[in-house]
């Protein structure tokens, strides 16, 4: 069900801070236009941990409302309280989401029977397919191998968002957890190697700017283009770096704003890019041929 390019979504906002829904129905419609083969809503990239409960429903709900079954969409449903993932899976369980996607608990940092006691619990309160969300720079804990074999065992959790950067951990989790185990890249620079190495997509930051180069570059690797999804790879990587050379959403959020799609305002702790970082998105987007 999950595979090629899925995006990470931003959440617009308006200029006073508050979540623009008309501008984010709009980009989830242009997301699917442009051949993205899945959305996630409410991720790092859509500043979950900067809404509101009502607020992280309600983007989910505008998601499944806009796809209406036409890409999948994985909700993000994490929470450093498992009480709270639990209420974001049943949620979006309710709404008609496909999937959720939950991150390891940050700030917590939990022991590895912690997150395998906190997964199970998310599994076994939402009947809904679930993707792990491992992504040690920023929660702070790492997942291993043989924590992510216990909880693939669970007829629930059917994959991983691996954004370790490592390529050595696909290799190991598919012997762990078996070929059918939903391997997604969370990282844009290495997403090709991650599929040689038993990958099936990528949950991308960059295909908020990209939709179809990335849809195409995914089609390509499929297909057994290679050298034509390289050459795509390696065209994008300067965006790749642009969008991660400040704290993120915030790059990626001014580069959808000059494609249009809401403004660049994020939320406080994040701080709005910088004139230099600015300058670095614009130049990266041209050179990508995403502006003239």
């Amino acid at each position: 069900m999950f595979k090629g390019s899925l995006v990470a979504l931003i959440t617009p906002m308006r200029q006073d801070g508050t979540v623009d829904e008309k501008a984010f129905a709009s980009f989830v419609d242009w997301q699917i236009r442009e051949g993205t083969h899945g959305v996630i809503p409410v991720g790092t990239t859509g500043e979950s941990p900067t809404l509101t409960h009502a607020e992280h429903k309600r983007v989910v709900e505008i998601a499944v409302e806009v796809s209406a079954g036409r890409v999948p969409v994985i909700a993000g449903a994490g929470s450093n309280s498992t009480a709270d993932a639990i209420e974001f899976a049943r949620h979006a369980k309710t709404v008609g989401a496909d999937a959720i996607l939950v991150v390891t608990p940050y700030y917590n940092k939990p022991s590895q029977e912690g997150l395998f006691l906190h997964f199970t619990a998310v599994a076994d309160a939402a009947d809904i397919p679930m993707i792990v969300y491992n992504i040690p720079s920023r929660s702070v804990v790492d997942m291993s191998v043989e924590t992510m074999a216990r909880l693939a065992k669970h007829p629930n959790i059917i994959g991983v968002k691996d954004s370790t950067a490592s390529l050595i951990r696909p290799l190991h989790t598919r012997r762990a957890c078996g070929e059918d185990f939903c391997q997604l890249s969370g990282e844009d620079h290495t997403v090709l190697a991650f599929l040689a190495s038993g990958g099936v997509g990528c949950i991308s930051v960059t295909a908020n700017l990209a939709p179809r180069l990335l849809s195409e570059m995914h089609i390509a690797w499929q297909e057994g283009r290679i050298a034509e999804a390289m050459a795509t790879q390696n065209r994008l990587v300067p965006l790749h770096d642009a969008l991660f050379s400040e704290a993120s959403p915030a790059p990626v959020k001014f580069g959808a704003s000059l494609l249009g799609h809401g403004t660049d305002r994020v939320r406080l702790p994040l701080a709005p890019c910088s004139e230099a970082g600015r300058a670095r998105v614009r130049a990266a987007m041209t050179e990508a041929g995403l502006l003239n």
